[in-house]
Parts: C-alpha cells; sequence; structure tokens
C-alpha cells in the first residue's frame, strides 16, 4: 500500500526540479516505490570540495530534496504543506567521482510533523551519509480570507 497522497511520476518530479538548485548539482529523481523515493547525484566539480571529495553540503542538499519531495507527495497541496524544520547528517565514507544515490523513507507521517531517514550510498551502495529530516506540516492559509 502506497504512503502517497499526490500520484506523481519522475519525470513530473525532474520537471518541476528544472531551474532550481536540484537541476544546478545534477539531481535526478530515479524511482518512486511505495515507501520510498530514489535520486542520485553526481560527484563532479559541483559538488566537491576543495580536497576533491563529494561536500558535506552536497550530500544534505540531496537528503533535503529527497525529505522535501516525499513530504509534499503525502500532503494534499490544497490545504496543507511541509517544511523544513530540522536536518542532520553523519558522513560515514569520502566519494570522489561518479554518482551518489539517495532513498529516503519515513519513520513518522504525522498531522503536524514528518520524519524521514535518508540514506546515501556510492556506486557499491557503501553507506556514504545517514541523515534525518524533520519536517513540520502546516495548514495552508487562504491568501483571500486575509
Amino acid at each position: 500500500m502506497s504512503i502517497w497522497h499526490i500520484s506523481s511520476t519522475v519525470d513530473e518530479i525532474n520537471a518541476n526540479c528544472r531551474g532550481t538548485l536540484c537541476e544546478h548539482l545534477g539531481i535526478e529523481f530515479l524511482e518512486i516505490g511505495e515507501d520510498y523515493l530514489k535520486a542520485r547525484m553526481p560527484v563532479d566539480h559541483r559538488t566537491i570540495q576543495p580536497a576533491g571529495i563529494l561536500h558535506g553540503g552536497a550530500s544534505v542538499v540531496l537528503a533535503e530534496t529527497l525529505g522535501s519531495v516525499a513530504a509534499f507527495l503525502c500532503e494534499d497541496p490544497q490545504t496543507r504543506h511541509c517544511v523544513g524544520l530540522e536536518i542532520n547528517a553523519n558522513h560515514v565514507r569520502p566519494v570522489r567521482s561518479g554518482y551518489v544515490y539517495g532513498v529516503v523513507r519515513p519513520l513518522h507521517i504525522g498531522s503536524s510533523t514528518q520524519l524521514w531517514e535518508i540514506r546515501i550510498t556510492d556506486e557499491q551502495e557503501r553507506l556514504v551519509c545517514i541523515s534525518r529530516l524533520t519536517m513540520a506540516v502546516l495548514a495552508r492559509v487562504n491568501p483571500e480570507a486575509g
């Protein structure tokens, strides 16, 4: 059974990323499962630090992107929206080239908060970064109501 309130395709999500930080960093969504999303990000001149390894901040961007999109897909956009509240990340292994892959899964989907775990791995499926994202779920305010 799917956790998604909004039915979306990988192509639609990637189209929404055009003209954003996601596109700039080369983040590409690959899969939508019953309870997960998967995306990848290149390890190249856009995402490395001066030492030539994946920048921890780029990993956090991938993690927050995955969690934010997942949170959005779990809510009715007419009545509620989600915003990031807190993110943490532990960087486990350096990566010098290729791609890293992120998979997001829910730990808690509540009425006022959501908690997501994002595992980022290298091309050999070794853990690179583990992140946890807390999202606040807010009522959408009707701008016409004043």
